[in-house]
């Protein structure tokens, strides 16, 4: 019970960091777009209210103001206590990497969060727009990985476990590369590290992905997105549909490659999913764009065929230890 308890209090302080960093990216999108703040949690709270027959006290003006407040406060209890129950989850034994539980907490946090917004019939997310899905996926995304990563770092320091050293700007290079591969071509980066992992690799992701039968599977499947993508029935890739699996594995494959590496995989796995989102929004741009140059697409498809199969290279190509220096063996003077 105690350790149950330990683990809720150190998942509640993981999410109060998630929170803050959630917060954040949704603040800096406002500024960057010059977008009106979003009221959904005002109108979440306000629905609820009036559903359970209670009065937000206050005239007109004094009730808005406390159904911000209110509203403020609804999402910092939601971070917090999902980051709460991710606390209780490891305390009893389920430990994932951050780089698949830092999105599934993410996922869980939209849910929590869009949920009551098409139950209560606030908005209706089949009707959002790709730029609506992504800016709600981000910082969500954020959420997640900044939560778990948090809970992984406190938890090892309470356990008295060796912490795990952090990724240095290479290995980041490397998510990035992975990241923006999976947003070209969703299957690139998990098939670039399931062709170059081995059994013996750290980390349960690339150990598991190791192995001939893995790999053959992971490469046809590579080989018929590349088939299908150029077919005109398939969904747009900013669609939920198709930039959520964009997201998730490229933080996946991103993490996997800094644990293999015997790195950390929390701001790797971040770094993926940012740079998967940013690759999924410019490569429809370059098919745009070639399709006004050429009159088709498929001269900019084929382009981002080939630039998505370097990065893949890029970012799972293994390290190589440095060759040890060479010595000039000189004779003795006699």
């Amino acid at each position: 019970m105690g350790s149950l308890l330990s683990g809720l209090l150190r998942g509640a302080a993981a999410g109060a960091a998630g929170t803050t960093a959630l917060t954040t990216a949704t603040y800096v999108d406002t500024a960057v777009r010059a977008r009106p703040p979003s009221d959904a949690a005002e109108q979440v709270v306000a629905a609820l209210a009036d559903a359970s027959g209670m009065t937000v006290p206050g005239r007109r003006r004094e009730r808005a103001r406390r159904l911000t407040a209110l509203g403020a406060l609804t999402g910092t209890a939601t971070g917090v206590g999902l980051g709460g129950l991710a606390g209780v989850s490891r305390a009893a034994g389920v430990r994932l990497p951050t780089a698949v539980g830092g999105p599934l907490l993410g996922l869980a946090a939209m849910a929590a969060t869009d949920g009551p917004l098409a139950v209560l019939r606030i908005s209706d997310p089949r009707r959002w727009s790709a730029v609506d899905w992504a800016a709600d996926a981000v910082p969500h995304l954020l959420y997640g990985c900044t939560t778990h990563a948090t809970l992984v770092a406190i938890s090892r320091v309470a356990e008295g476990r060796e912490a795990v050293p952090h990724a240095d700007p290479a290995a980041l290079l490397r998510a990035a590369a992975l990241g923006a591969a999976t947003g070209s071509r969703s299957s690139a980066g998990i098939t670039a590290i399931a062709l170059t992992s081995r059994r013996e690799d750290t980390g349960a992701v690339a150990s598991r992905l190791s192995g001939r039968t893995v790999g053959t599977l992971t490469a046809l499947a590579a080989v018929g997105e590349l088939v299908l993508d150029k077919l005109p029935i398939v969904p747009s890739r900013l669609a939920p549909q198709g930039l959520a699996p964009r997201v998730a594995l490229g933080a996946t494959a991103a993490g996997a490659a800094a644990r293999r590496e015997g790195h950390d995989s929390g701001l790797p796995g971040l770094v993926g999913a940012a740079s998967a989102v940013g690759s999924a929004l410019l490569g429809v741009r370059l098919r745009a764009a070639a399709e006004r140059r050429f009159g088709s697409d498929r001269p900019g498809a084929v382009a981002e065929d080939a630039l998505a199969a370097l990065l893949a290279w890029l970012g799972a190509r293994r390290r190589t230890a440095a060759a040890a220096p060479e010595t000039t063996v000189r004779p003795l003077r006699r």
